[in-house]
């Protein structure tokens, strides 16, 4: 017994030549949301930068994003596969995107925003790990609606076939995890990570992104298990396949960073809100 797979259209709309493909429009969608959480950490005096300044944050994090994600796919994932055909590589929309990549492109984006609009780092990097964590629900359905990234052989009642499956077998259904687990799950951990840790006066700039790399580390390295690996790649280390290598990288570099944030010192107290900015 199976759930039928709903066929959706992967394009969700034709302008003359340009196709708009419902892809796109989770990322989108992930952005805006994230913008919104920006405003607000602005406004509670979170983020010491000024509003005007969001728009530019936000250019900086799609181009570190894209950057970050295709370099990445390209070296981990499809060793030496652009080299044939080096224009596949800008042709973003046959998809081929490492989130891996994507965090350490923004990262690094955020590291020459903070240096070149005077911005705490740390503040930054709190502020991504916050506000991004919900675009990654977005983005999973997209690759759900795709029919890309499906998971593992499951006889479970809610398992799917997958048109894209060329072994059309019921399979977990993994995207919808990985929306739930690493979109919603570990979103709302951080909001009670971020309510206690203020309210409590043991807030530290840098102690979300910690938590971020230590949450979604673990809780995609779990998933992990329900999801088909890469044909090309396959299991890399023992029952563990290239994702939950990086993931595994993640927890160790988040619990390093908390350490170092925590390391003998009493955490400052956290900037009071400008009530000329709360609105």
């Amino acid at each position: 017994m199976t759930i039928p797979y709903p066929r959706i259209s992967p394009i969700a709309l034709h302008i003359g030549p340009i196709q708009i493909r419902w892809y796109g429009i989770m990322y989108l969608v992930g952005y805006i949301v994230g913008y919104r959480l920006l405003r607000q950490r602005i406004k509670r005096g979170l983020l010491a930068m000024s509003e005007p300044d969001l728009d530019a944050l936000i250019g900086y994090f799609v181009v570190g994003m894209l950057v970050g994600a295709r370099l990445v796919y390209a070296i981990v994932y499809q060793p030496g596969h652009y080299l044939n055909e080096p224009l596949e590589f800008f042709r973003l929309w046959h998809g081929g995107l490492s989130f891996h990549g994507a965090m350490l492109g923004m990262t690094a984006a955020c590291l020459v925003f903070a240096h070149r609009r005077r911005i705490p780092f740390w503040q930054l990097a709190d502020a991504l790990a916050y506000c991004g964590a919900p675009g990654l629900f977005f983005g999973r359905l997209g690759n759900f609606i795709n029919g890309e990234l499906y998971g593992r052989p499951s006889h479970l009642p809610w398992a799917m076939i997958f048109p894209s499956d060329p072994l059309h077998i019921p399979r977990h259904p993994s995207e919808l995890y990985e929306a739930l687990g690493e979109g919603v799950l570990v979103f709302l951990l951080l909001v009670v990570l971020q309510r206690r840790s203020l309210k409590r006066n043991w807030y530290r700039p840098g102690l979300l992104a910690a938590a971020f790399l230590m949450l979604y580390g673990t809780v995609r390295f779990l998933l992990e298990f329900t999801r088909q690996p890469d044909p090309q790649l396959g299991l890399v280390l023992g029952p563990f396949d290239m994702g939950q290598v990086l993931c595994a990288g993640m927890i160790v570099a988040g619990a390093i960073l908390m350490a170092f944030l925590y390391r003998g010192e009493r955490p400052e107290p956290p900037p009071a809100p400008d009530p000329a900015r709360s609105g």
